[in-house]
């Protein structure tokens, strides 16, 4: 996704923008006035390459002196943003080439957020979210399950508490186990991995709470309609997780998934919350850039408790 800055407004600025978008590597998303409005395309990720085309671009070219690009990638995914610089590059080779001029376009890097493109901070808290994943939505996938096995269940249903009772007095332990689990491992990436937390810790603490309570109603639903608690490992390990983990972006890029699988993603709690952690730790993105995503987990929270609650009481019935 490329965001362009054209200060030159030439037609040879304006077609080495035409250049970039039909070079197939790249697809533009945004034409901004000046560099300052580049900063919240790369900073929400809508946008993972920034080119700059200088004032007296057009007019360098006439002359034919090298003419000079800035292109800012997003080093927060250490793949997009050397790729990134190795495409540009790409580009402007064939451009000059194109021109049949002899002096060169010339690139100047800039590459935001993790300048030496170190993997572990982009793989870092995407580990980081699966941890909580695995502690929250494996754990309370067994529930209800236990319930049955034990034989405790028809005890429940001679108690006068509701549903939602029942399913809030499953869930807080495990909401517990969740944030010990995430305050631990924040202190892990932060002083073993030495990943760098530049934004604020109560933002990233306001939006992991929408994303542990989906991760507990994933579990609870998973355990409404198994009925073993061996059933409910595998449910939740090869149905649940997996297509977390593949349909995240963790693994690969969702630019780089088939249109339907993009569509799907939208539906995965995890891709937004490694949004999140990522936005938080590298961008330093506070909640003005990250509000979309937070949204997205507190809707998906409701509609999976709900569900949740309707299949328990059904199970009750």
């Amino acid at each position: 996704a490329l965001a362009v800055c054209d200060l030159d407004r030439s037609p040879a600025s304006r077609q080495l923008g035409h250049d970039f978008e039909a070079s197939t590597y790249f697809r533009r998303v945004a034409s901004v006035a000046s560099q300052d409005l580049l900063d919240p395309w790369l900073a929400s990720g809508r946008a993972r390459v920034a080119v700059t085309i200088p004032a007296g671009f057009g007019a360098d070219r006439a002359a034919g002196r090298t003419g000079t690009i800035q292109v800012v990638t997003d080093g927060s995914d250490p793949m997009v943003g050397t790729l990134g610089l190795a495409y540009a590059q790409g580009v402007l080779q064939a451009t000059a080439t194109a021109e049949g001029s002899a002096s060169p376009l010339e690139l100047r890097p800039v590459v935001l957020y993790n300048p030496d493109l170190l993997s572990r901070y982009f793989m870092v808290p995407g580990v980081l979210a699966l941890l909580l994943v695995i502690m929250t939505m494996m754990l309370s996938s067994m529930a209800i399950v236990r319930e049955t096995e034990l034989g405790t269940m028809e005890q429940l249903l001679v108690t006068p508490l509701t549903p939602s009772a029942v399913i809030t007095g499953k869930l807080v332990p495990y909401a517990l186990v969740g944030v010990v689990e995430f305050l631990t491992s924040l202190l892990v990436v932060l002083f073993w991995f030495q990943v760098p937390l530049r934004g604020s810790f109560w933002t990233l603490c306001l939006l992991t709470a929408p994303f542990i309570i989906c991760c507990l109603g994933l579990g609870l639903l998973v355990s409404t309609i198994s009925k073993t608690q061996q059933q409910a490992m595998m449910i939740a390990t090869f149905v649940v997780m997996m297509p977390q983990i593949y349909l995240s972006g963790f693994v690969f890029p969702i630019q780089n998934m088939p249109q339907i699988f993009q569509w799907i993603t939208y539906a995965i709690p995890l891709r937004y919350y490694i949004t999140i952690l990522r936005g938080v730790f590298l961008k330093g993105a506070g909640l003005d850039v990250l509000w979309q995503e937070g949204l997205a987990l507190v809707i998906l929270s409701v509609i999976i408790i709900t569900i949740a609650r309707l299949r328990y009481r059904v199970r009750l019935g």
